[in-house]
């Protein structure tokens, strides 16, 4: 059968200008074309020092706490961090998923539907910060029983969380808003935005807590004034986004847009829930079995908050890599370069078991200085601190290998994947532990569940990322 000339002719010139203009879209964005280590420096590090001054918040609010109220402040702080888990857990939700959902739209040359992507999360993460703050106002009391919190820490805690629910709605809009900053290609302005809230936070916990001697709600006053402000610099940024253009039409939720956000950034928002419960149930068990002991209900609560706080340091590091791997894996999956994916990814995971082995050293070596550093206690406090560090987060050395895992497969629009690997260390093997173990050896059953659920947990992430690279080393052969 024969063509006419001139329709051949036409056929080809569209084939042509369809794969021109994929080309073009490609050397348009350096996420393309661009070293790969040279987009992990440049996306990673800022992402990491953004999860890490998220992380010093509570930290830094501890040690002043610890310094001038003593162990039942670092106990109501712990009681309290369940609150910054759900901030957080919905900060990804949607902030990674908007931020995955806008790369990938961009990779794919859609650049109508992407700015929606980036509207409707901003506007969810506005929504969820005044309902979850409402809640917490509402049934604080119940709420930090159900936490686990002590009749002796209870006054404490409610002192601290009263003044910080108000500040949910910032807390979103700062910690899901640097995820949207960085899909934009500006990393260094998620970093700014961050380091400016902790900044005024140190400052002012210093001012309110050790100068006015104001507790609990000194150090809840200057948390939530720090992340005001960083709120402020999100909203100026979005007003002046620069790889598309934001009006007001791309801030209507439309359910299209947020469930597809919704679904990608599920994985993250599951690991932190998970995170959340596990903390719940660890909180109960530790004051159960607490009371059973030598150690009483409050210091092993108080040790578990300062052991959690600070590994978050480590994993900040470790999710910052994943989350600063992010843009790279969503646009060139999209893009199909899937040797780039791959080769992110490597490196992210290289990065990673260096930074594990300096937690792991830290750890084993200096686990009593660490306690030292958020205020004085007794002998059974520092002995108890101890026994926490090294056992219930020895396999901290390979825990690395999760949230990168977890990230990577919702990077590249594999959400089921990553929901079900942020789910298996804390909810499928931890949660189960942490009832079942302290059965037959009491309190030190809570500790030794910790590194078994990671052992546990490391075998599937594994298994997962072998199975998926190969298979996109057969579709790599397919192009």
């Amino acid at each position: 059968m024969f063509l006419p000339e001139e329709f051949t002719v036409e056929v080809r010139e569209n084939i042509m200008s369809e794969k021109d203009e994929k080309i073009k879209n490609l050397s348009d964005n350096p996420l393309g074309f661009a070293p790969v280590g040279k987009l992990m420096v440049k996306f990673a590090v800022p992402s990491i020092i953004a999860m890490i001054v998220g992380a010093l918040y509570n930290i830094v609010d501890q040690l002043f706490i610890g310094q001038k109220v003593g162990e039942l402040g670092n106990a109501a702080t712990n009681v309290a961090f369940p609150f910054s888990t759900a901030c957080l857990a919905l900060a990804l939700l949607f902030g990674i998923g908007g931020a995955s959902c806008f790369n990938l739209a961009m990779g794919r040359g859609d650049r109508e539907k992407a700015p929606y992507y980036i509207g409707n999360a901003v506007s969810m993460l506005v929504l969820c910060g005044l309902i979850l703050c409402i809640i917490a106002l509402l049934f604080l009391t119940p709420l930090l029983k159900m936490f686990g919190s002590p009749d002796d820490v209870l006054p404490y805690a409610k002192d601290y969380v009263s003044i910080t629910a108000i500040g949910f709605p910032f807390m979103l809009l700062t910690t899901g808003g640097g995820h949207l900053i960085r899909a934009d290609g500006s990393p260094q302005m998620t970093m700014i935005c961050n380091l400016t809230g902790a900044v005024i936070n140190t400052v002012l916990d210093a001012v309110f807590v050790l100068g006015m001697d104001m507790g609990m709600k000194g150090a809840a006053l200057a948390t939530i004034i720090g992340q005001i402000i960083s709120a402020a610099i999100v909203v100026v940024y979005m007003l002046n986004y620069k790889s598309v253009r934001l009006s007001l039409k791309h801030f209507k939720i439309k359910i299209s847009y947020t469930g597809r956000v919704i679904s990608i950034g599920m994985a993250s928002f599951f690991n932190q829930i998970a995170m959340m419960a596990v903390q719940i149930v660890l909180n109960n068990s530790l004051k159960h079995y607490g009371e059973l002991s030598s150690y009483g209900s409050s210091i092993p609560i108080a040790c578990s908050g300062i052991v959690m706080k600070v590994s978050q340091v480590f994993f900040s590091v470790v999710i910052g890599l994943g989350q600063g791997t992010q843009p790279i894996e969503s646009y060139n999956y999209g893009a199909k370069n899937y040797k780039r994916v791959r080769e992110a990814y490597r490196m992210a995971l290289i990065s990673g078991a260096a930074v594990s082995i300096i937690a792991f050293l830290a750890f084993q070596i200096f686990p009593r200085q660490i306690i030292g550093m958020f205020g004085e206690g007794s002998e059974e406090y520092f002995e108890f601190g101890v026994k926490f560090f090294r056992i219930f987060v020895f396999f901290i050395l390979l825990n690395f290998l999760q949230p990168i895992t977890s990230t990577f497969f919702t990077s590249i629009g594999k959400p089921v994947k990553g929901i079900f690997l942020s789910l298996t260390r804390q909810i499928i093997f931890l949660l189960p532990l942490i009832i079942i173990l302290p059965l037959f050896m009491g309190i030190d059953g809570i500790l030794y569940a910790g590194p078994i659920a990671d052992f546990l947990a490391i075998v599937v992430n594994v298994a997962m990322a072998v199975i998926e690279l190969r298979s996109m080393r057969r579709l790599e052969k397919q192009l």
